[in-house]
């Protein structure tokens, strides 16, 4: 009898060279924070915040200072806001990279030049999009666009299709 996935995975060992400790506290913290900033609590206490702020407004006169404490408040949050979400979206992105790096490493017949496309210049992934767009026009050309694995192994095709 197998195990379920759930328990397999578990059970996995750690990379070599990888620590087997999870998350850091401040990994935690931030994974938290913006958990909570970006859900309905998040918003509802922030709806709450400046509720109060402007239901203070006739108790403190519409002050410069009542206006003050709103500013320096939302500017503040917005400040460590975008520092904590672009960690954490950087973090998501890194580890979505890493889940089709594997998936274009254990998939036969696609192509390696995948693998960590990423940390590739700017120049180079525009090449490799090129590439891949004239391989798309070459598979919706074909009956079986699911037979196409390179535009190499398409042109070959499509020569002997017209020679024929």
């Amino acid at each position: 009898m197998s195990r379920p996935a759930a328990a397999t995975r578990s059970r996995a060992k750690p990379l070599p060279g990888h620590a087997t400790k999870r998350e850091t506290w401040a990994e935690r913290f931030s994974r938290g924070v913006t958990d909570v900033a970006g859900g309905t609590y998040g918003f509802v206490f922030a709806l709450a915040v400046v509720l109060a702020w402007a239901l203070t407004g006739p108790l403190f006169g519409f002050s410069d200072t009542w206006q003050l404490v709103i500013n320096t408040g939302t500017t503040i949050v917005t400040f460590l806001m975008v520092f904590l979400i672009q960690r954490q979206q950087n973090k998501d992105s890194r580890a979505m990279h890493l889940k089709l790096n594997e998936l274009v490493a254990a998939v036969k017949g696609s192509s390696n030049r995948l693998i960590d496309v990423e940390s590739l210049s700017e120049r180079d992934i525009r090449i490799l999009h090129e590439h891949y767009k004239r391989l798309a026009e070459l598979a919706a050309s074909e009956a079986d666009p699911a037979r196409t694995h390179s535009i190499e192994e398409a042109e070959r095709r499509h020569k002997e299709k017209r020679s024929a």
